[in-house]
């Protein structure tokens, strides 16, 4: 497909998709171009304006598209229009190829992995503002990139990407390629391990000897992808040891975890490469407060934590934040990852008691059994309920620490993870968790 500013004007277009992208998408190209929408989903187009858009599935076939648009929430292969999307499949493009026809000049940062995605992103835009730089957080964070404006030649992107988007895109390239971690995710949709690691190195993959790939060269599945893959781009081996040439200056405890300061590495790594100063880039950290439901400290004092980290949907994302915690009361629960292991050994289990909440508790059973203590509820409420019981009457000397991490999907009880967060802080307001940590003071 070739680049040009003018490749995705005068043309017919098909949005598949109309949530926050396929709007933002329509919105880009609606003034130079034919746009029908579809979406699995009629009651979406509530709207009228879009209403006349609207495109029955039967008619799709009678059209000859130029482009579709799919959206990263779209499963190609089970979606309503999966035989069309794969009959066409050379068709497919995203808002990331449609934004970069248009800014393939400006420097653009990529961040993709398993975890630390959201976190990486906030904060290394964070630091980049601090530096007067004109940065824009889009993609998976943030608004769409398509809804970005007054765009210059000095503005840079800061853009998290899913595997999904990765995937899908045809024309979309990156300066800066950071690949956090890899572990077993959405295997659902991507069919294998395999598929899945190949769509996020496909950033690096599309780069040019101009650019540069940042990752840990040693993790299993990357370092395989390296051997086998044509690459032009500099890789830059992220070394997480970095990070303890600056750990005493660190105060801010949310960076306590080994996950997130790997997820440091990475921003002093990149960092380096764009001259900025480590005197303003750990004052940014240490002010940092997290995003919502990610590790999210709720109550805090000298006996006990009570920590938020709905999002949270694998073991690996959960993984790293219990090796940094003593005598924790572990809340998990929800629709259990296609390939997901719950890794740690027994001798790393004896201070974590479980409390398995939800209809999917035979995942976790299998995960737990003969690793660490565990107990089933038939929800979360119940389950939060026998926790903040059980903290109270345990003395133990210890901190403690709640700890609100499902490492599972959350569609079998909530629409979302953010939800899903919402009502474990619900529950703690109900249950007067404030008089608890009074309690136990």
């Amino acid at each position: 497909m070739d680049l040009s500013k003018k490749i995705f004007q005068k043309k017919k277009f098909l949005i598949y998709g109309m949530g926050k992208t396929g709007l933002s998408s329509y919105n880009y190209l609606k003034k130079n171009n034919q746009i029908s929408l579809y979406d699995d989903n009629k009651k979406i187009f509530k709207k009228k304006y879009l209403k006349k858009f609207l495109l029955e599935k039967s008619k799709i076939n009678q059209k000859n598209f130029d482009y579709i648009v799919v959206s990263p929430g779209i499963n190609v292969h089970k979606c309503n229009l999966k035989k069309y999307l794969k009959k066409n499949s050379k068709k497919i493009i995203t808002d990331l190829d449609i934004f970069y026809s248009h800014h393939s000049k400006n420097k653009i940062i990529t961040i993709t992995g398993t975890n630390g995605k959201s976190t990486t992103a906030k904060l290394l835009n964070l630091i980049l503002r601090d530096h007067k730089k004109d940065s824009r957080l889009c993609g998976n964070i943030g608004k769409p990139i398509l809804e970005e404006k007054k765009i210059s030649k000095k503005t840079l992107f800061v853009i998290e990407a899913s595997s999904y988007q990765i995937d899908y895109s045809k024309l979309f390239k990156t300066n800066y390629a950071v690949i956090l971690n890899i572990s077993p995710d959405h295997l659902e949709r991507h069919g294998s391990i395999e598929n899945y690691v190949g769509a996020k190195f496909k950033l690096v993959t599309t780069q040019s000897r101009k650019d540069f790939a940042y990752m840990n060269v040693n993790d299993r599945y990357l370092k395989k992808k390296i051997k086998n893959s044509k690459i032009f781009s500099k890789i830059i081996n992220v070394n997480y040891k970095a990070i303890h040439n600056f750990k005493r200056k660190i105060t801010n405890p949310y960076f306590l975890s080994q996950g997130n300061q790997e997820n440091l590495a990475f921003i002093f790594s990149i960092s380096r490469k764009l001259n900025l100063q480590n005197k303003k880039i750990i004052k940014k950290i240490n002010k940092f407060k997290g995003l919502k439901y990610r590790q999210e400290i709720i109550y805090n004092n000298n006996k006990i934590t009570f920590i938020n980290d709905s999002k949270a949907t694998s073991f690996a994302s959960t993984i790293n934040i219990l090796k940094s915690l003593k005598k924790v009361f572990w809340l998990v629960g929800g629709i259990g990852k296609l390939g997901d292991k719950f890794t740690l050994k027994k001798n790393e289990c004896k201070d974590i008691g479980a409390y398995i909440f939800g209809k999917n508790k035979n995942f976790f059973i299998k995960q737990f059994r003969n690793k660490l203590s565990y107990r089933c509820f038939k929800d979360l409420r119940s389950a939060v309920k026998q926790v903040l019981k059980d903290t109270n009457n345990n003395n133990h000397n210890l901190h403690k620490t709640v700890l609100f991490s499902p490492s599972a999907a959350s569609f079998d009880s909530f629409k979302n993870f953010e939800k899903r967060g919402e009502y474990f802080n619900f529950l703690l307001k109900k249950y007067k968790v404030k008089e608890t940590i009074n309690a136990i003071r």
